[in-house]
């Protein structure tokens, strides 16, 4: 059973609960708290290269949202089938009707609400534009200009004031906005040191140490974490070189889900052991559970006087980033499978493998897409 859509059209900024700038790991896990408003929910994005190209939420039967490529942000709503009455759906600007099984959206309604535009075959507004073209009709093919008054609009479209939807714009990233404040916009990590996290809406990054940076000071400065997990998977440990006493130290995690991080913290000295970054790839074993981190692993600088040392970010193919920190070759690798533990899911290719480096470990799928990056 679909409930009653109703909501409120806000120009530039978002549509009922929808705000353009939130993140996909934030809407989703909305839309899972909200499956007896939202019951259906598709994503569809390109599995050869779901790190930099946009994502669709497709919520039946009213509203597709369109994600950014490499930030995750929602960047378009569309809103269509206005008249379809499974479920209603009723849109309102300003406190009024101005959609609705009752209410047929026309020229006339729009010309009449928002005031004059510029002409073209759709109505745009900053922010907002009415599409007289059916969902059915091929991306690109026009029908006969409309200048009837009562012409129907199909499709409602709401995304950033200067994306106006055209060409190349469902392509461009989401520019910072209030939606974004507090969340982590780039994660620099420097091998054997630690990473620095710079936040939008501050000025001010934070670094974190390896074996410094203490629990409690991430408390601090990140607030509480998501979740506490204890350290009981010790397989890896067969490949370690360390000392007993290290081996035996297992552990506890703090899980940031909202940055995309985890923290390995010691059980003896609760200081930072590893930190592990999640890309947030749609198809892979840990889709969802995290929020996209925009890593950016920093090599060392050309001289001393070099403040722009190179770096290999979050979106480039694993050939490049391995040939980054391996230039005389590609380690040899290890197979993880996630879901050997669950029983219940099922994944197209739940196989990564894992290579490890000097201070850093890579997750890679086998399409060449790195899930995750572990710091030690």
């Amino acid at each position: 059973m679909y409930s009653l859509l109703n909501v409120d059209i806000r120009p530039g900024s978002g549509l009922g609960i929808f705000e353009i700038g939130d993140s996909l790991w934030a809407i989703l896990d909305k839309l899972r708290s909200l499956q007896h408003m939202f019951p259906q929910v598709d994503v569809k994005y390109d599995p050869d290269s779901s790190a930099v190209t946009p994502v669709v939420v497709h919520i039946r039967p009213h509203l597709d949202l369109l994600f950014s490529g490499k930030g995750q942000r929602l960047h378009t709503i569309c809103v269509h089938q206005l008249r379809d009455p499974n479920p209603p759906v009723i849109l309102r600007y300003d406190d009024a009707i101005i959609s609705s099984t009752d209410e047929v959206l026309r020229r006339v309604v729009v010309n009449r609400t928002f005031g004059p535009t510029y002409p073209g075959d759709d109505l745009r507004y900053p922010g907002l534009w009415f599409s007289f073209e059916d969902d059915s009709i091929s991306e690109g093919i026009k029908g006969p200009q409309g200048v009837d008054r009562d012409q129907e609009v199909k499709r409602v479209f709401i995304s950033q004031k200067g994306n106006d939807g055209k060409a190349g714009d469902a392509l461009d990233e989401v520019a910072e906005c209030a939606a974004m404040d507090g969340d982590a916009h780039q994660a620099i990590i420097k091998i054997h040191d630690g990473i620095v996290l710079n936040f939008f809406g501050s000025s001010k990054p934070l670094h974190i140490r390896l074996r410094e940076t203490t629990a409690q000071d991430l408390t601090l400065d990140l607030g509480p974490p998501s979740k506490v997990h204890y350290k009981e998977d010790q397989r890896m440990t067969i490949h370690s070189s360390k000392q007993a006493d290290d081996i035996d130290d297992r552990g506890y995690f703090y899980n940031y889900f909202q940055h995309g991080i985890d923290f390995l913290i010691s059980d003896t000295t609760h200081v930072v052991k590893k930190i592990v970054l999640h890309t947030n790839i749609p198809g892979a074993p840990l889709f969802q559970q995290y929020k996209r981190c925009c890593w950016e692993i920093e090599g060392s600088p050309e001289d001393d006087e070099d403040d722009t040392p190179p770096r290999k970010r979050f979106h480039d193919r694993f050939e490049t980033i391995s040939h980054f920190l391996s230039p005389h070759g590609t380690p040899p690798s290890m197979i993880l499978n996630r879901t050997d533990d669950e029983d219940d899911l099922t994944l197209p290719s739940p196989s990564t493998r894992l290579y490890g480096y000097d201070g850093i470990i890579l997750e890679v799928t086998e399409s060449s897409q790195v899930v995750c990056v572990m710091v030690f």
